[in-house]
């Protein structure tokens, strides 16, 4: 029979494997989608049926409704996570890369355990390392050719890194939903907001939907949504945040890998650096943190 310890790692490494892989491909699949879908209504789309759907699953199993001031609690960081966090990515990849998108919320990690300091949890020493060494590789990253050509696009992964690193440290003081429920209810907020600002912005429901785009909104709901932001609200909520937030670091490795070879995506040789240098923290970030873990 397992250990309660051995259990807890075991349920820490499948979430943190599926946002690892999942999340390392939903760059690539929001590229997609916005093709024929405008890209605020389709994180809209994306977000409200994912929400929905889990809470629904959620209620069907005999979970409780969430209180009122976890509803407001859920708001306030589905509105940071999502509209910020996530709309800022989404609104960028209209003009750059999704490989580079990765790139640029490998700075997630970063932020958010500086954040989390705030608060009293500040990183040990290697963590700290592991934080200096991202921030080399995130210079190197504005070496990269799209971010210069587009500051709109380069402007909006920074303004999202930082809204869902707050959106990460500060959930965590705020009286959230237990379990999934937190993520169903961080979902269906976000959702809400962003048919909003869709509204706000002036987008048009497209005349027709391509079936490319179709499948890639589709797969955004399930594995992006519904599996992936489930799994981080369960890390955000049970690990160190410098482990929570170290799929950052490792999606662009594959991000960019997928970009490339599946969509004809081109990157420099300062693209490349920085994501050694980049996957070289996370290591760092990922040791401190579970050495922290076992001594705390």
């Amino acid at each position: 029979m397992a250990s309660p310890q051995s259990s807890e790692r075991l349920k820490v490494f499948i979430a943190l494997a599926s946002v690892y892989i999942l999340w390392s491909s939903t760059y690539l699949a929001i590229r997609i989608a916005i093709e024929s879908i405008p890209p605020f209504m389709m994180a809209g789309l994306r977000f409200f049926i994912s929400g929905w759907a889990l809470y629904a699953a959620l209620r069907f199993t005999g979970v409780k409704a969430p209180e009122k001031k976890e509803w407001a609690a859920g708001a306030l960081v589905g509105f940071l996570l999502l509209l910020v966090g996530n709309g800022g990515v989404v609104y960028a990849e209209q003009w750059v890369a999704s490989s580079l998108a990765a790139l640029g919320v490998a700075t997630v990690p970063l932020w958010t355990v500086l954040f989390f300091g705030l608060w009293g949890k500040w990183p040990t020493r290697l963590e700290w390392v592991g934080v200096a060494l991202g921030f080399a590789g995130v210079v190197l990253l504005n070496l990269e050719g799209d971010f210069r050509a587009h500051p709109a696009g380069a402007l909006a992964i920074i303004v999202a890194t930082i809204g869902w690193s707050l959106g990460s440290a500060w959930g965590r003081r705020l009286p959230l939903p237990k379990g999934l429920m937190a993520a169903a209810v961080q979902m269906i907020a976000g959702g809400f907001f962003f048919f909003v600002l869709s509204f706000l912005w002036g987008e048009a429901m497209p005349e027709a939907v391509s079936l490319r785009s179709g499948m890639a909104l589709l797969y955004l709901i399930i594995f992006g949504a519904i599996i992936g932001f489930s799994a981080y609200t369960y890390l955000i909520n049970n690990v160190r945040a410098s482990l929570a937030t170290s799929y950052a670091y490792v999606n662009p490795v594959f991000a960019v890998l997928l970009g490339v070879a599946a969509a004809g995506e081109k990157i420099s040789g300062a693209g490349l650096g920085a994501m050694v240098v980049i996957t070289a923290a996370v290591v760092l970030v990922v040791s401190g943190s579970w050495k922290a873990k076992q001594s705390d």
